[in-house]
């Protein structure tokens, strides 16, 4: 498995931007999937974007997309979540997680999560109104 560690996370007005970065070790990064997810006070984990290994990217909910963007360095195996235009309900924990396979595209927001078994310890994202 991937080692995954999250940082950039904590306390932002509404309106804010934070960008949040996730570090790899253990594979060539270059060859894996990762994904973006979260999970808010008293609510599952959601997913929230995937960046394919072959670079092309997806962002799971309405709620996200034309605000959050996901890229990815593999100079420097790190995958980063820029989140502009914070609303009070992005407050979550940040997670990022890697496929358990290399060369694996995913091409839904759904039924995917199974395939990933890899996780960091999150990130706290807080936005106040």
């Amino acid at each position: 498995q991937a080692q995954l560690v999250e940082s950039g996370g904590g306390l932002v007005q509404a309106g804010g931007s934070l960008r949040l970065s996730c570090a790899a070790s253990g594979r060539t990064f270059s060859w894996y999937t990762m994904a973006w997810f979260r999970q808010g006070p008293g609510n599952e984990r959601e997913s929230v974007a995937i960046i394919n290994w072959s670079g092309g990217t997806l962002y799971c909910g309405d709620s996200v997309k034309g605000r959050f963007t996901v890229s990815r360095d593999t100079a420097h195996n790190t995958v980063y979540l820029q989140m502009n235009s914070l609303k009070p309900e992005d407050t979550a924990v940040y997670y990022c997680s890697a496929a358990n396979a290399p060369f694996l595209d995913v091409s839904t927001c759904t039924d995917f999560r199974g395939r990933f078994g890899s996780w960091g310890q999150g990130t706290q994202v807080t936005v106040s109104s």
